[in-house]
């Protein structure tokens, strides 16, 4: 993390994304003791359940700051998805995210998209051309924090 001081800072919870792996983790573990499945099966149900909760806590939410020299964005405790210098935008707009552009880092049509729920995105434009979208449930604070601080064109929202 930066030491300088932090101009934004959002945190998104996906509660979908934790209840679908968290309930599904639950549900295989039950189902493998209601079944008496075999020592070798539960500990391979075991295993998967343990997988699907350590992949709950990493994408389970992400967060968004932005200081002076750059933003950075990052799920769970702290895995950094995504940083980028301030100097380096060229333009940010709000734009929609649809269901079937998931959740979590993915490529899309228009750069990758960093994602843990909702509707809303802000895509980012660097100067080199390159694009790239993240998720969130405060798209315009997002966008106006990111024209604030690279000294961008007022606020052009795309809906």
């Amino acid at each position: 993390m930066s030491n300088q001081p932090v101009a934004y800072r959002h945190r998104q919870v996906g509660v979908v994304t934790l209840v679908v792996l968290v309930g599904a983790a639950i549900v295989a573990d039950v189902a493998a003791l209601a079944v008496h499945a075999p020592s070798a099966a539960l500990a391979s149900v075991a295993v998967t359940s343990l997988l699907l909760l350590i992949v709950a806590l990493v994408f389970s939410s992400l967060t968004v700051e932005i200081d002076d020299r750059e933003l950075r964005a990052y799920f769970g405790p702290g895995i950094t998805a995504k940083r980028v210098a301030l100097a380096d935008v060229a333009r940010a707009e709000v734009m929609p995210s649809s269901f079937w552009s998931g959740w979590g880092v993915r490529v899309t049509t228009r750069g990758m998209l960093y994602n843990v729920s909702g509707k809303g995105a802000v895509e980012l434009t660097l100067k080199n051309g390159q694009r790239f979208r993240i998720g969130t449930d405060d798209d315009e604070g997002l966008r106006n924090a990111i024209a604030r601080a690279a000294e961008l064109e007022p606020a052009v929202s795309i809906r």
